[in-house]
């Protein structure tokens, strides 16, 4: 990579760290981390490809309790580095990558946990400037804490944009044809199990029509994504126009005052 791209690659990797934190923009989420660094280092499209991969199966992760989740940040950005260093933009070479960032975002939990030890020392000092009505002092210790979630990302990015582009394609080469495809069947898994995770959030009696249609759609026919996205939005629209026009009480029986019409038909049978 050329120094320009080292630069804006490690910006991104920078926000990426900060937006796993404040969660305005999604940067860190792999989709967008990504596709920018495919961007700058000139290979968007295997960017796009891997980023989306990588989303399907971090649909999945979420923090719950005291559990923390991998670092989706981590896991994209790193990814990423690691095809452009190896100058595989293939099918193989993507896989591979694909394949590295789930070690790698379960190695970011414990860079979050070095971030998030230190942070408990800044809350105090940042309850410290508080009691002194210090507002500038108290600003600063929460500008501290984001800095060092972004170097967070941009440590272990920096690290291996260092690794020559030669050694990195040696130790991806020299991976048997055995591992390198059992990377690729699990990670599938994983994604498979992600995406379930997700179904089974958002599904009810109302949407499972909807998503057996769109699996219909997809396995039956040579639909592009864009064309499945527009039927998608709609399905969509119907479902919301219909919500509006029906389901007010007019009929009669225990399903008045639902607002659901699509409920009400589901309901009769």
């Amino acid at each position: 990579m050329s120094i320009i791209s080292i630069i804006l690659v490690l910006i991104i990797a920078f926000f990426a760290g900060l937006e796993g934190i404040l969660d305005q923009f999604q940067l860190h989420q792999p989709i967008i981390s990504c596709t920018l660094i495919g961007l700058v280092t000139g290979h968007l499209t295997a960017g796009i490809i891997l980023g989306g991969t990588i989303q399907m199966m971090a649909l999945g992760w979420a923090n719950i309790g005291a559990a923390v989740a991998p670092d989706a940040a981590l896991a994209g950005v790193a990814a990423a580095i690691i095809m452009v260093q190896s100058g595989n933009f293939d099918t193989k070479g993507i896989t591979v990558a694909f394949s590295t960032a789930i070690p790698l975002s379960v190695a970011g939990l414990f860079l979050t946990m070095i971030v998030r030890t230190i942070s408990v020392g800044l809350v105090h000092g940042a309850d410290a400037e508080a009691q002194k009505g210090n507002f500038a002092g108290l600003e600063l210790f929460h500008f501290i804490a984001l800095f060092l979630q972004g170097i967070r990302i941009v440590i272990p990015a920096l690290a291996l944009i260092l690794v020559p582009t030669q050694s990195v394609q040696d130790a991806l080469n020299a991976m048997p044809a055995w591992l390198t495809d059992g990377m690729a069947i699990g990670g599938g898994m994983v994604v498979a199990v992600g995406y379930a995770l997700v179904i089974n959030m958002m599904a009810s009696r109302e949407v499972w029509p909807f998503f057996a249609i769109g699996f219909a759609l997809a396995a039956v026919t040579n639909l592009t994504l864009i064309a499945l996205g527009a039927i998608g939005v709609s399905l969509a629209l119907i479902y919301i126009n219909l919500s509006k026009m029906g389901g007010n009480g007019n009929g009669s029986g225990g399903n008045a005052g639902s607002k659901d019409p699509i409920g009400d038909i589901l309901n009769e049978y």
